[in-house]
């Protein structure tokens, strides 16, 4: 991929992709902007090469429909608090008008156009829209790491008409990251893979047994594996599909030297609820009509022994449900293993993030992955078709 450094951005016009797909309360104010920053130093770039900067992004769902709420107004008013300078927004993002718009810019100036997805036409990866697009700019900077998964046309198509793309400075330093992490890491590697079902984590699973000497599984995921293993989870979310599916990923574990840590004991309850009664037991002591919610003491010392050795540390998906204090002990005490261990930690997907930030320890983990989808994808193995598209760019 050609880097935004790397491209001639003087007086040209920058259409830059980024995701400002941000929360926003009940009155419409940005709650995170987490997001919205993580495309500044992109943005800041191109405006210090005295660029017309354009910028594009998504918000929600709205499905081809204009609907007000998912306007990308209170995105536009964050980044021109954050830059300094006047962000307009235009009434579209294609069409007769923002082209006008577009064509009168000054260099220096910013334009953020509407939400893409107002057009069913984006998420099709549409020919002509991709045109419509590309026909804006003369130069293209995807920087939206979290939609890199998605052959869009604001991430896919355009790169097809318009004659010089590149990527921004946040999604080069993603893959970067994950390079270090995956594919030349410092080992001891150790994954740590939680959540709510085997199915959704399947292929990373599968994918990371070739890559990881180590592997911490948790969440309500690993009561799957536990009763591969003839383990009684009670009322415990199961996918009973999987079961043969968990113990061949074990038995390949085995084969294969990497260590696989399951939890030892667990908290369970006998309903899903904040204010339930709880209690710690022992993995085999699960009562029949009980659920487990989060890994119990035992399994957080083990895993935070197991991680203590790690050098590398790729973590997605929490330990439990970490969103009711009752169930978030476990995930909430691998977040500080994690965060004061010496090793290099990524931290992927919109819970697992969540769970980092409820706990307090954002600024000591390495780094925090933008995109839950294409951490993913990418933990999977496969590549981006956002990715692909820009290294199929040589000019």
């Amino acid at each position: 991929m050609k880097n935004i450094r790397e491209i001639d951005l003087q007086g040209k016009k920058v259409l830059i992709r980024v995701d400002f797909n941000v929360p926003l309360d009940e009155n419409r104010q940005v709650t995170d902007d987490t997001r919205i920053r993580g495309a500044l130093p992109s943005i800041n770039h191109a405006l210090g090469e005295n660029a017309r900067v354009i910028i594009c992004s998504h918000l929600g769902r709205p499905k081809g429909e204009r609907l007000p709420e998912f306007s990308l107004a209170p995105a536009a008013e964050r980044l021109s608090k954050l830059i300094g300078k006047e962000v307009k927004l235009a009434p579209d993002c294609v069409g007769d008008e923002v082209a006008d718009m577009v064509n009168a810019m000054q260099p220096g100036e910013v334009l953020m156009l509407e939400n893409l997805r107002y057009h069913a036409e984006e998420q099709k990866n549409d020919e002509e829209f991709s045109k419509k697009l590309a026909s804006l700019a003369d130069v293209y900077v995807s920087d939206a790491f979290a939609v890199a998964h998605r052959a869009h046309a604001s991430v896919v198509g355009i790169t097809h008409f318009c004659e010089t793309c590149a990527a921004g400075f946040l999604l080069q330093k993603e893959m970067d990251f994950f390079h270090r992490s995956v594919s030349d890491p410092v080992r001891p590697l150790l994954a740590i893979i939680g959540g709510a079902k085997v199915s959704s984590k399947l292929a990373a699973l599968e994918n990371l047994m070739d890559k990881v000497d180590a592997m911490i599984i948790g969440g309500a995921m690993a009561n799957t594996f536990l009763k591969s293993q003839g383990v009684e989870v009670g009322k415990s979310l199961v996918e009973d599909d999987l079961l043969d599916t968990a113990r061949s990923i074990l038995s390949d574990a085995e084969k294969k030297g990497v260590k696989v840590y399951l939890p030892v004991d667990c908290v369970v309850a006998p309903e899903f609820k904040a204010d339930a009664r709880t209690l710690n037991v022992p993995i085999q002591d699960i009562p029949a009509d009980w659920l487990a919610l989060d890994i119990g003491p035992a399994s957080t010392i083990l895993f935070s022994e197991a991680l203590a050795n790690a050098k590398t540390i790729l973590w997605n998906g929490p330990m439990g449900a970490f969103e009711m204090d009752a169930y978030s002990r476990g995930t909430m005490a691998l977040v500080q293993r994690v965060a004061t261990s010496h090793a290099l930690s990524i931290v992927g997907g919109g819970d697992t993030n969540a769970a980092v930030h409820k706990a307090g320890w954002a600024e000591d983990v390495s780094y925090m992955s933008t995109g839950g989808g294409a951490f993913l994808m990418l933990m999977e193995g496969k590549e981006l078709p956002g990715v692909v598209a820009l290294n199929g760019k040589d000019k």
